[in-house]
């Protein structure tokens, strides 16, 4: 009984670390926008485009770091996109990021019948093609020890690089935002960026590697899921977890940990919501599907609707700056 519940507990959480990578990147790729004093709404887009192009070009090449190149390189020239127009510009920056969400939808889905004529999705990858699972060392000599053999060969063990990947980018993210020259510069940005500039720093520089940065995390998020959790790409496969990344940032107050912890939380939820579904609840009996696969959903508003009013935003974030003559 005690392995049992202690083997469910280790899928849990391995299953709540897959689902977290996309939602770590993504509100990572958020904090360096926002951090700059970019508001970025399109980590949606840029995560699509970027699973589109990893799937697209690791079915032509056989090579998923050929795939995983190439959705960087698109998610990145997204981000410069939505950068001129918000920081060159000076658009509105809500506006452009929703453009870039609406753009990425229906061009991936274009490309898609164009090229592959799969009704828009790309063929499924065959396995050379794909970021497969890394069985660490003496994962399987140690799988049978109790509790923490099992901890390490279910829960450390059998993830993809991406993962392992993600997982070191948290405090090398934190260091450079918190311990190093640009990561002050960055800061200073995005709350009074009339004083970096007094300083004979580019205000519009410091934006535009923070929005490149930004790209290519997204990027990442977006091949994770179409060549390393998915072996394919689907229309729409994103489905909304760019806002979910943007809300664990704001409910983080823009720190990169308490970010991820948020995107741990609502990943719970998910995986939760994938346990539950068809399960008959005692005095409830079986939930509609549809009311399950919307409790991460519900869980994000609950959590911004009793915490973003207490979350402060940077204060030039949103805000186009016109550099006095």
């Amino acid at each position: 009984m005690i392995d049992d519940a202690l083997a469910q507990a280790v899928s849990l959480l391995a299953s709540t670390v897959r689902l977290a990578v996309p939602l770590v990147l993504a509100s990572l790729a958020g904090l360096f926008a926002e951090r700059s004093g970019v508001v970025d709404i399109g980590l949606e887009g840029k995560m699509l485009s970027g699973a589109f192009a990893a799937a697209s070009v690791a079915h032509l090449s056989g090579s998923p770091w050929a795939g995983l190149a190439a959705a960087i390189a698109v998610s990145i020239a997204l981000a410069m996109v939505h950068a001129y127009a918000c920081i060159t510009q000076r658009g509105n920056q809500v506006v452009a990021g929703m453009a870039i969400n609406v753009l990425a939808v229906g061009l991936t889905v274009v490309l898609a019948y164009a090229w592959f004529n799969e009704g828009g999705n790309t063929p499924a990858l065959p396995d050379p093609a794909r970021f497969k699972a890394i069985v660490l060392p003496l994962a399987r000599a140690l799988a049978d020890v109790p509790v923490l053999g099992r901890v390490y060969a279910g829960l450390v063990s059998g993830h993809n690089v991406i993962v392992y990947m993600t997982v070191a980018l948290i405090p090398v993210v934190s260091f450079a935002v918190f311990r190093t020259r640009f990561g002050l510069r960055l800061r200073a940005v995005g709350e009074n960026p009339h004083a970096v500039d007094t300083a004979g720093i580019s205000v519009a520089a410091l934006r535009y590697r923070a929005m490149v940065a930004c790209g290519t995390l997204c990027g990442i998020a977006g091949a994770y899921l179409s060549i390393a959790q998915g072996a394919a790409f689907q229309r729409e496969m994103t489905a909304g977890r760019g806002f979910l990344a943007l809300a664990a940032l704001i409910f983080g107050k823009w720190m990169p940990v308490p970010a991820v912890l948020a995107c741990l939380l609502f990943a719970f939820a998910d995986a939760v919501q994938g346990r539950l579904q068809g399960v008959s609840l005692p005095g409830i009996g079986v939930v509609p599907v549809q009311a399950i696969q919307a409790l991460p959903y519900l869980l994000t508003v609950l959590l911004l609707a009793g915490f973003v009013g207490r979350a402060v935003a940077p204060k030039a974030s949103g805000i186009p700056y016109n550099k006095e003559k």
